[in-house]
Formats: structure tokens, C-alpha cells, sequence
């Protein structure tokens, strides 16, 4: 006979800053419920020892994704972001962490082997330096790109990269193109909108009147 285990019911989004603000004591920063989730900012020089004690003491096993912010004003313009889950507890967690433009991060490829990819994705979009880590290189722009791209400062125009082109048979500079071939379709645009009834719309009709 199969015995059927519940999952285990995780506390309140207060209950879980009260307890990981305890635990994480002089490295917190910040920490605060933010669009229904757990947001946590850390100090920068401590989040590799912030991300393992909440990994082995509190069961956020998994990082599942890492993002970059840019607020250009802010004397520290990046945030780094981890995103963590507790399969144990069904619980999600972001933690945070700032950095300036030449102020490195604590590489946490020692906790999780999948934050190598995902720092250097931080690095390449953000050029955010990751101390530690032993292959940080750029991983989503060609090779002799300049610049990171998802910085906001970064312009539409004037800069160069090379490629290889099957055409010539060798490796060729040329403008960056940021292909817009998408931003003039008009089906269901999400950034122009339509001036008739989307498929689903109809059954909305009587309630727009």
C-alpha cells in the first residue's frame, strides 16, 4: 500500500524574513516582500556565504536563474540577482547584491556548477565581474563584440563586430545590426496594440459596452 506524503506547508512570506534576516544577521542588507515574494539584498563581499548558508541551513537547494539590473544614477549601477527555490519547502527566493561598473562579485560557481553559464551571461549583457570565476568570457555576442548591450546607456549605433562570413570565407568586421524586423508586424503587436478585436476578445464585447 502506498503512503502518500503531503508536501511540506511553507510559512508566511513574514515568517521567512523574520527567520533568514536572523539567520543571515550583519550580511543582510534589505529584506522585504516585493510582488509576493521574498526579496533579499546582501552585502556584495558576503554573498557567496550568504547563497551557501541559505543553501545548506535553510534548504533553498536550486538556483534557478541569475539577471542583471541597470539603474545608470545609482553610484553602484548594477544589482545582480539569484534566484532561488527550495524544492523541500515549495518556496521561491530572490536574493540581491549591488556592484559598480569595475567592483567584482564573489563568483557562487563554487555552490552551483550552473552559475557559470549564468554569470558569465551577467558579464557579457552587463560586464559585471565576477571574482573567481575561472572561465568568464562572453558567452550570448559574438566574439569581438565591444560594449554590453543590456546596459542602458548602450547605443543603437556606432559599434563594430566581427563575424565570419560564408561569403568571403573569412572573418569580417561590420556595424552592429540590432535586427527591429519584428517591431513592425501588426498581429497581435504588443507594443503598437490593434485597432480590432483580437481572436478571444469577442466573448468580452457585451462587458467593453
Amino acid at each position: 500500500m502506498a503512503i502518500l506524503h503531503s508536501a511540506p506547508k511553507f510559512a508566511s512570506n513574514e515568517g521567512v524574513i523574520e527567520t533568514l534576516g536572523t539567520a543571515l544577521g550583519a550580511m543582510l542588507v534589505s529584506a522585504k516582500e516585493q510582488h509576493g515574494e521574498v526579496v533579499l539584498t546582501v552585502a556584495r563581499g558576503e554573498i557567496e556565504n550568504a547563497l551557501r548558508l541559505l543553501r545548506d541551513e535553510h534548504e533553498y537547494q536550486q538556483l534557478m536563474e541569475m539577471a542583471g539590473v541597470d539603474y545608470p544614477s545609482r553610484p553602484e549601477r548594477f544589482e545582480v540577482v539569484y534566484m532561488l527555490l527550495s524544492v523541500t519547502k515549495n518556496h521561491r527566493l530572490l536574493v540581491k547584491c549591488t556592484a559598480a561598473e569595475h567592483t567584482p562579485v564573489p563568483t557562487v560557481t563554487t555552490l552551483w556548477h550552473n552559475a557559470g553559464w549564468l554569470e558569465r551571461e551577467v558579464f557579457d549583457m552587463y560586464g559585471v565581474i565576477f571574482a573567481g570565476h575561472k572561465d568568464l568570457r562572453r558567452i550570448l555576442t559574438d566574439y569581438g563584440f565591444e560594449g554590453h548591450p543590456f546596459r542602458k546607456d548602450f547605443p543603437l549605433t556606432g559599434y563594430v563586430e566581427l563575424r565570419y562570413s560564408q561569403e568571403d570565407k573569412r572573418v569580417v568586421y561590420e556595424p552592429v545590426k540590432l535586427a527591429q524586423d519584428f517591431r513592425t508586424f501588426d498581429y497581435m503587436s504588443p507594443w503598437e496594440g490593434s485597432d480590432y478585436i483580437l481572436p478571444g476578445d469577442e466573448k468580452a464585447e457585451g462587458d467593453a459596452k
